[in-house]
C-alpha cells in the first residue's frame, strides 16, 4: 500500500510540473502572438503566418520545459536574485534569436530589439502575478486554518 502512494505522489508531482508548463506555454505564447498581430497591423498586414505561430507556440513549450527543469522555474520565484535574472535574459535572448532567425518580424533589427525588451517585460509581469498569486494563496490558507482550528474548538 505505501508504494502505490509513493507512486502517486510521484505522479501528482510530475502533473503539477507538467500543468505549470502548459500554463506558461499559453501565457508567453499569447504574449507573443500579441506582439507579433500588433507588428503585423501596424505594418498594414492583416493575416498571420500559421507557421510562425507555430513556430512560436513549439518555442513556448520548449522553452517551458527548459525553465522548469533546467532553470530553477526561475518566473516563479520567491524573489529576483542574480540567478533568476541570469536566467531571465538568457530565456529573453532565446526567445530574440528564434524571432530573428525565424523571420516572425522580418529581420528587422529595431522590432527585434523592441520585442526582447518586450519578452523581458513580459517576464517581469510573470514573476510579479506569480508573486502575488502566492500571497493570495497564503491568506487563503491561513484563513482556512483559522477557521478549522476554530471548528475544532467549538466541538
Amino acid at each position: 500500500m505505501h508504494k502505490t502512494k509513493q507512486k502517486l505522489s510521484l505522479w501528482e508531482h510530475y502533473l503539477t510540473k507538467e500543468i505549470g508548463i502548459e500554463f506558461k506555454a499559453c501565457l508567453y505564447f499569447f504574449c507573443i502572438l500579441f506582439f507579433y498581430c500588433v507588428y503585423k497591423l501596424v505594418c498594414g498586414i492583416h493575416e498571420a503566418e500559421i507557421l510562425h505561430m507555430t513556430e512560436m507556440i513549439f518555442l513556448t513549450y520548449f522553452m517551458g520545459y527548459i525553465q522548469v527543469y533546467l532553470l530553477s522555474n526561475f518566473d516563479e520565484a520567491e524573489h529576483l536574485g542574480r540567478k533568476e535574472w541570469i536566467f531571465m535574459l538568457l530565456c529573453t535572448l532565446v526567445y530574440t534569436l528564434f524571432s530573428y532567425l525565424f523571420s516572425w518580424f522580418d529581420r528587422n533589427l529595431a522590432v527585434s530589439l523592441g520585442f526582447l525588451f518586450y519578452v523581458l517585460t513580459m517576464y517581469l509581469c510573470a514573476f510579479m502575478v506569480y508573486k502575488s498569486k502566492r500571497k493570495i494563496d497564503e491568506k487563503l490558507l491561513n484563513a482556512d486554518l483559522k477557521a478549522f482550528q476554530e471548528r475544532g474548538q467549538h466541538e
